[in-house]
């Protein structure tokens, strides 16, 4: 009996060590504070989807075309970017989430939503900026409670806010971003969605450091 229950342990640990190893893309969500840039939040989705091929490391945020006074009076143009590693480096990641590959899907397909060469890329500081695109993506995310009408000019206050209430859904992180591009470094796959690189939300009076461009 003992020799029986020791062949079928053993067939159990063969068939995870054969088994493919689970994947999943993991959704990360950014901001950085006023300062030399424009207040900004935006998410990076990292891994290989649970379908397979090739791993995916992208990052997309929302913001005006060009940060000029022009932004406190109405809609003015705006675009999807992908914003530099040294960018990346001086925000803060606030939490994560594991997307299924339908959520990953839908967040895709909000990229392209908002982009100019296929949807609308209307920015309007008060009702369509980088907080409400994050918005939409953390509820295409599965995040159920998104809905902070106060915090939508405030990214680090507003990701904060869906953190604390989607607690079963999200990882805290709250990490510097060169800590966790160090940890976390990109990977060499597929940009799933093209969008320029950018440094978003350049202040006119302030140019892009070397190691952001």
């Amino acid at each position: 009996m003992i020799a029986r229950a020791l062949a079928a342990l053993a067939a159990g640990l063969l068939t995870l060590a054969v088994s493919p190893a689970q994947a999943a893309v993991t959704m990360t969500f950014w901001s950085r504070d006023f300062g030399d840039y424009f207040p900004h939040a935006f998410f990076r989705l990292r891994g290989t989807l649970d379908a397979g091929g090739a791993p995916v490391d992208a990052s997309y945020g929302f913001t005006a075309r060009s940060v000029t006074p022009a932004i406190l009076f109405g809609n003015v143009a705006g675009r999807i970017e992908r914003p530099k590693l040294g960018y990346m480096q001086g925000s803060k990641v606030r939490f994560a989430v594991t997307l299924s590959d339908a959520q990953y899907g839908a967040v895709l397909a909000l990229v392209r939503e908002w982009d100019a060469t296929t949807g609308d890329s209307t920015y309007n500081l008060g009702k369509r900026n980088c907080v409400t695109f994050v918005r939409e993506a953390a509820r295409r995310a599965g995040l159920t409670t998104v809905d902070f009408p106060k915090l939508m000019k405030k990214p680090t206050g507003f990701l904060r806010a869906v953190a604390a209430a989607n607690p079963a859904q999200v990882r805290v992180i709250e990490q510097d971003g060169k800590t966790y591009l160090a940890e976390h470094p990109p990977l060499d796959g597929v940009v799933p969605v093209e969008a320029p690189v950018a440094t978003p939300g350049t202040l006119p009076a302030k140019k892009a450091d070397e190691s952001e461009r």
